[in-house]
C-alpha cells in the first residue's frame, strides 16, 4: 500500500515550483527586454510636443535641442542600461568568465540589435532574444554551469573597467547617432525621388 504524505510531496515540489517560477520570469523579462531593444524608435518621447514656442525661429532651435538630447543622451542610457542587463546574464552564466570578453560579446550584440532594427524589427527582435534564451537553455541543461560566488566578484569587478565601460557608451552614442543620419538621409531621398 502507498502512503501519502503531504509534506514528503512539498518537499518533493518545492525544487520545481522554483524553477518554473524562475524560468517564467526570466523569460518575461527577456521577452520585454528584447521587443524594447529591438524596436527602432525605443522611445516614444517626440519631445518635439511639448516646444510650444510661437515664433517659428525659436521653435526650430529648441526643436535643434531637443532631438540630440532625446537621441544622444536619453537613449543610449536606456541602451546602455540593456548592455548592463546583458552583461550581468552573461556573468552568471559563464562557463570562463572574463569581464572584458563580457563586456565585448554584451556590446556587440547590443549593437547589431540596434542596427539590425533600423533595417528589419523582425531581424532585431529575433537577435535581441537568441542569446538569452541560449543562456536558459545551456542553464537548465546543465545547472552546475551556475558559480553564485563567482559571478559576484565579477559583477564587483565591473566598475574597475570604467575606461572600458565609457568608451563603450561613448560607441553607443556615436552609434545611435551614426544610425539616425542614415535613416534621416534615406526617408528625405525616398521621400523626395519616390
Amino acid at each position: 500500500m502507498i502512503s501519502f504524505n503531504i509534506n514528503s510531496l512539498v518537499i518533493q515540489l518545492k525544487p520545481l515550483f522554483y524553477f518554473i517560477l524562475g524560468i517564467v520570469f526570466y523569460s518575461i523579462f527577456i521577452f520585454k527586454f528584447y521587443r524594447f531593444l529591438a524596436t527602432k524608435d525605443l522611445l516614444k518621447l517626440d519631445l518635439d510636443r511639448y516646444n510650444n514656442v510661437e515664433h517659428s525661429g525659436l521653435k526650430k532651435f529648441i526643436k535643434a535641442i531637443l532631438y540630440p538630447f532625446e537621441y544622444m543622451i536619453v537613449i543610449p542610457v536606456f541602451i546602455f542600461f540593456w548592455f548592463m542587463v546583458l552583461t550581468t546574464l552573461l556573468v552568471f552564466l559563464a562557463k570562463n568568465p572574463v569581464i572584458e570578453n563580457i563586456l565585448l560579446i554584451s556590446l556587440s550584440l547590443v549593437a547589431s540589435v540596434r542596427i539590425t532594427s533600423y533595417y528589419d524589427e523582425d531581424l532585431s527582435k529575433d537577435l535581441a532574444k537568441m542569446l538569452p534564451f541560449a543562456l536558459l537553455g545551456v542553464f537548465l541543461v546543465d545547472a552546475s554551469y551556475f558559480s553564485f560566488s563567482e559571478s559576484i566578484i565579477l559583477l564587483k569587478s565591473i566598475p574597475s573597467h570604467w575606461v572600458l565601460l565609457l568608451t563603450y557608451l561613448m560607441f553607443i552614442v556615436i552609434l545611435e547617432f551614426i544610425l539616425r543620419i542614415i535613416i534621416g538621409t534615406y526617408n528625405l531621398i525616398v521621400e523626395r525621388w519616390f
